[in-house]
């Protein structure tokens, strides 16, 4: 199929093209010519056209050397105006950028990782803002003995930390939960958490629970429960 080329420049854009790729192996065919200005009779009068070539460049299966040609006027000279590599319909593209804060998962931070938090994390605010409950001690005893912590939890912080908690494997409606004699509320061995969540939730001190060390739900249950009795037959 022949390739209508308005500035007659196909060779011009191909060898500004090896130039730019280095070797000639790496530029392929002419696959179009796009031109800035077409008249309805199909006669041109263009001043800028596009000269796309295959790339075949180890790892850019799809993608297209793009010479860009410019011309004064009808009758001047074409010049190289920029040579750039761009994506084809099919290209081999990276996948899209995801920054590491959306891309961590739970059990990724190991020994020696630093997971930075940003400045503008909406889960946490200024230690100043700190519920008094959250805190041993009041806010203006803070401020008067430079205690406390530079940020806390915010109040959708607690909203994500409590429905995770809530919905998890240690929340009410686990297996484990399910299938308790009683709930963890009522267990010798639940230690509730300071601050605002402590109505709901605890952490559980049964070494023989598989839920000892962790937090759980004050409605959450396991099998360990401290009175939980065994009936003799």
């Amino acid at each position: 199929m022949s390739i209508n080329d308005p500035f007659n420049a196909a060779e011009l854009a191909r060898t500004a093209a090896i130039e730019d790729a280095v070797e000639s192996k790496f530029v392929g065919q002419l696959v179009s010519v796009d031109t800035d200005e077409e008249s309805a009779d199909g006669n041109t009068d263009a001043r800028i056209a596009t000269y796309l070539f295959e790339a075949t460049l180890p790892g850019y299966s799809g993608w297209r050397w793009a010479v860009s040609l410019a011309k004064v006027d009808s009758s001047s000279t074409p010049t190289v105006c920029d040579v750039v590599l761009l994506p084809g319909a099919e290209a081999l593209l990276a996948p899209e950028w995801v920054s590491y804060k959306d891309r961590i998962l739970p059990g990724d931070v190991g020994v020696g990782d630093i997971i930075p938090t940003s400045a503008d994390d909406e889960r946490l605010v200024p230690g100043f803002a700190a519920l008094p409950s959250d805190e041993e001690l009041d806010p203006s005893q803070l401020f008067e003995f430079g205690l406390g912590r530079a940020r806390v939890l915010s109040i959708v912080g607690r909203d994500l930390a409590s429905k995770r908690w809530y919905e998890g494997d240690r929340g009410p409606n686990s297996p484990m939960a399910q299938n308790a004699p009683k709930p963890c509320h009522s267990c010798g061995f639940f230690i509730p958490i300071a601050g605002s969540l402590r109505s709901a939730f605890g952490v559980c001190a049964n070494l023989l629970s598989p839920e000892d060390a962790r937090v759980v739900s004050v409605d959450h249950g396991c099998g360990a429960h401290s009175e939980a009795m065994v009936i003799a037959e």
